[in-house]
């Protein structure tokens, strides 16, 4: 990584530069080797992998401390340099955050104990979230968990889950119905081997993963399977996405500084008009826009990182601007350095090809670009509302 300057920027500790430094080395030592032909495999190996060398500890909290705590600055700094090598060990690194969220955040002491074997790389999660009525719209869940003695049965159909299909536990969100909407829903950790749990469909998208349609057929859960209280589905849901959209834009910036770095390279080796494009003042604007929009896009990542490791409660609008922003712009990015590379850069298995792939998922995942729009602008009417 040719600039690495932003270390230096006051939202980080030593701590949060040493471990950077740490990671690109690992990266650099390690990721070269795995094979990606078979998807479901390398990302078995990479949790393997994160696991052992202990990047993973980073994804949930210490069961043995009970103030233990996610710095999402250290989430952001790991996913940033993962995903410049490395996509899909950035996408592993990940979901095992996301698949613990809700564990780390609101689980029992005993529901906690999974946590040692998601931090180091033995149990692979899965947050089940969306539906095909669902994506965005939370509030409309139809997963129905209807309590049956002291047991919950939970019926329907997930889609778009990420490590679907090779997840060892769910984080699932159903309807229970304590209030209409939103208030209606809970969140449960589902064994993957549970009766009547059904891997219906395997996705395949342009940057591959393991993704998949899982429905839940009956699935029996005892009442120790809720996370949290009945109900609170939707803010255990909207608190996990607190803490993790922010590292989407990381991993988005990860991408594009990893083109950029293609860009610059290309541009300083390759003649054109008798001398290196880099003499050229349209490539010249080029390269200035790409580095304006990575380090504006790094700016409201760290900054909204850094405000959810200082103890603000909801980052919600933070964290949308940084997730818009930087996935959006990673984008232009990683586009203009397609352009700047010609025909190279869009044949297939090349970097910036790989990198055109990868990023447009995260304008998608984790809340749509226009979601959050909605998020970022009715924040500002609320704020204008109590001015008033």
């Amino acid at each position: 990584m040719a600039d690495d300057s932003f270390l230096k920027w006051p939202f980080f500790d030593e701590v949060h530069r040493d471990l950077t430094l740490s990671v690109r080395q690992w990266c650099a030592n390690n990721l070269d080797s795995i094979d990606h032909d078979d998807v479901d495999s390398a990302c078995r190996l990479l949790v393997t992998e994160l696991g052992k060398s202990g990047w993973l500890n980073h994804t949930a909290v210490d069961p043995s401390r009970s103030n233990d705590r996610l710095d999402v600055r250290t989430l952001c700094l790991i996913r940033e340099t993962l995903a410049y090598y490395d996509g899909l060990a950035d996408f592993a690194f990940a979901m095992q955050g996301l698949g613990a969220g809700a564990v780390s955040l609101f689980g029992t002491p005993d529901q906690r104990k999974i946590l040692q074997d998601t931090r180091s790389g033995k149990l692979i999660c899965a947050f089940a979230l969306s539906e095909q009525k669902s994506g965005s719209d939370v509030a409309n869940i139809e997963t129905l968990a209807k309590r049956k003695g002291s047991e919950y049965i939970l019926t329907g159909e997930k889609t778009w889950i990420s490590n679907g299909g090779i997840a060892d536990v769910y984080v699932v969100f159903g309807r229970t119905g304590e209030a209409p909407g939103s208030r209606g829903l809970s969140a449960f950790l589902v064994p993957a081997g549970s009766h009547g749990l059904e891997i219906v469909e395997r996705l395949d998208v342009i940057a591959p993963h393991p993704l998949a349609r899982v429905r839940f057929n009956g699935v029996k859960l005892p009442p120790d399977a809720i996370i949290g209280q009945p109900g609170e589905g939707f803010k255990i849901a909207m608190s996990v996405l607190d803490v993790f959209r922010s590292t989407v834009g990381a991993a988005a910036l990860g991408f594009a500084r990893r083109s950029f770095d293609e860009a610059l390279s290309r541009c300083s080796n390759r003649e054109l008009f008798g001398g290196p494009m880099t003499d050229l003042q349209m490539v010249q604007g080029h390269l200035a826009d790409m580095a304006l929009r990575i380090d504006a896009a790094a700016l409201l990542v760290y900054r909204a990182a850094w405000c959810k490791d200082q103890g603000q409660q909801r980052v919600s609008r933070e964290a949308a601007m940084a997730k818009l922003f930087a996935t959006e712009e990673s984008q232009k990015v990683i586009d203009t350095a397609v352009q700047l590379h010609g025909g190279d850069g869009v044949k297939k298995g090349g970097v910036v090809e790989s990198l055109y792939r990868d990023i447009r998922a995260l304008r998608i995942y984790e809340g749509a670009s226009d979601i959050q729009r909605v998020v970022i602008s009715r924040q500002a009417l609320d704020n204008h509302r109590e001015d008033l």
